[in-house]
């Protein structure tokens, strides 16, 4: 996809999850929407979903697509963003050195850290896609907006308070 028109497309989803996010704060509900949305926006998206931070290991929250890994640990792209504390770009992940294969049909991926309100990392954002470089800078800029929104403050609506 062009990315001008990817730009177009994530930031009309963007405020639509502003929207749909207003209903509860908690984190989990918020993944499981942010999943759901993009999941069935994108064509190029093979699995998207979260791995939210326990202990020194990632366990599977709400995703969409094929059945997941349900932990990560020792290594892999997810928990390398962990400790980097960055978004990482993975063009081919059969060259990522000790990439963690859940699905052998995934050939590229994406992971944005989830940052709590206080800059900890609660969870990651991991895409997934069958293409070889369907991730770009345009992806990581808006998914690094949108997995903001998990944690932020959003006015929640009156009839939906927690």
């Amino acid at each position: 996809m062009e990315s001008r028109k990817k730009a177009a497309r994530y930031e009309r989803i963007t405020q639509q999850l502003k929207g749909l996010l207003t209903k509860t704060a908690d984190p989990v509900a918020r993944m499981a929407t942010v999943a759901a949305v993009l999941g069935h926006k994108f064509d190029y998206y093979f699995w998207c979903g979260f791995y939210r931070l326990m202990e020194d290991k990632l366990i599977v929250g709400p995703y969409q697509g094929p059945v997941a890994c349900q932990v990560l640990e020792g290594r892999g792209v997810c928990l390398e963003a962990v400790k980097q504390k960055s978004t990482i770009v993975v063009p081919n992940v059969h060259e990522f050195p000790g990439h963690i294969a859940c699905d052998s049909r995934s050939n590229s991926e994406i992971v944005v850290p989830v940052f709590d309100n206080n800059g900890g990392i609660l969870a990651v954002l991991d895409v997934d896609s069958k293409e070889f470089g369907a991730f770009d800078e345009t992806d990581a800029r808006h998914l690094e907006k949108i997995s903001g929104l998990i944690y932020q403050h959003l006015e929640i609506s009156n009839d939906q308070k927690d």
